[in-house]
C-alpha cells in the first residue's frame, strides 16, 4: 500500500468514526434489565437509572427525551451524576425531570456536577488508566443538590439512607465521586441493616475499590455511570477504554 493510499484510508476511517460518534451521542435509548435480588414473594420494583446527562442550555432534544421518561412509571430513580455541562443548565434539567421529581429518588454527583467539562482530545482516553483530572469552571452543585433534595430525592454521597418502596425497605449506600477522590466508603461501610429487604450501592465512577467494598458488604446491585458505555468505542468492536480501572468488557449494561 502506498503512503497516499494509507493516508486516504486513515482519513476516511477517522471521518467515519467522528460521524458515528456524533450520531451515537444523539441516539438516546433505554436499556431494560431484570435482576432477581428482592426477597421471595416481593412485588416487582421498577428502577430508572439516570446518568451522565451532561446537559447544557440549548440541548432541546435531550431535554425533551428526558421529559418522556416519566411514561416508564418508575418506582425508584437512581441518578449517578454528571448531570451538568454548564453553569446555567440547572433550570432546564429540573424542567426536563418534571414528574420524575415526584418519584422517590436517590443521587450522587460526578465530576461534571462539580466542574464544567474540559475540552480535550477524545483519543487521550486511550492511554492506560484513568485520565488526568483537570478542573475548569466550578458548577453550582450546591444549588442542584438543594433543588433535588427539596423535591424529595435523597443524596447518598458518602451516606447511607433507607427508602420505602411499597412494602419494601430499600437501603442505599453511596459514595461521592471516586474519580475526584471524594469517596469515603469507610464512613458508611457495613452490611445492610436488619430491617432492610435489599442493599443497593450507588457511585458515579465504578472504580474497583468501591465495587469490591460494596460487594463485600452484601450490596445486591451497584449502580454506576461515568463510563458512557465506553469513553471510546469502535463500531463493530466495542469499548476501548472506561476512564477508570474497570475492565472494558464491563463498561455498559449489567455485569
Amino acid at each position: 500500500m502506498s503512503l497516499r493510499a494509507g493516508l486516504g484510508l486513515l482519513t476516511v476511517a477517522g471521518a467515519t468514526t467522528v460521524a458515528y460518534s456524533l450520531w451515537e451521542a444523539q441516539a438516546y435509548r433505554i436499556r431494560h434489565e431484570e435482576i432477581a435480588v428482592l426477597p421471595a414473594g416481593s412485588p416487582d420494583v421498577r428502577v430508572l437509572h439516570l446518568s451522565d446527562i451532561h446537559l447544557m442550555p440549548g440541548h432541546t432534544k435531550r431535554s425533551q427525551w428526558l421529559s418522556t421518561l416519566i411514561e416508564l412509571e418508575p418506582d425508584l430513580i437512581i441518578n449517578t451524576g454528571d448531570n451538568l455541562a454548564h453553569a446555567d443548565a440547572i433550570p432546564d434539567l429540573l424542567h426536563a425531570f418534571g414528574g420524575l421529581l415526584d418519584t422517590p429518588g436517590a443521587f450522587v454527583f460526578g465530576s461534571n456536577d462539580y466542574y464544567a467539562p474540559v475540552v480535550k482530545n477524545p483519543l487521550s482516553y486511550i492511554r492506560r488508566g484513568p485520565s488526568k483530572i483537570r478542573h475548569a469552571q466550578e458548577l453550582p452543585w450546591q444549588d442542584l443538590q438543594s433543588a433535588l433534595e427539596s423535591a424529595g430525592w435523597i443524596y447518598v454521597g458518602n451516606r447511607r439512607q433507607q427508602v420505602t418502596i411499597g412494602p419494601l425497605t430499600v437501603e442505599l449506600v453511596g459514595v461521592d465521586d471516586p474519580h475526584l477522590h471524594r469517596d469515603d466508603y469507610a464512613a458508611v461501610q457495613g452490611p445492610a441493616s436488619a430491617d432492610a429487604d435489599v442493599l443497593i450501592g450507588i457511585t458515579h465512577a465504578p472504580y474497583l475499590r468501591i465495587l469490591d467494598d460494596m460487594t463485600r458488604d452484601g450490596a445486591a446491585v451497584i449502580f454506576a455511570g461515568h463510563t458512557h458505555g465506553g469513553q471510546i468505542c469502535l463500531p463493530g468492536y466495542g469499548t476501548l477504554v472506561t476512564n477508570c480501572d474497570l475492565d472494558a468488557d464491563r463498561a455498559k449494561g449489567l455485569s
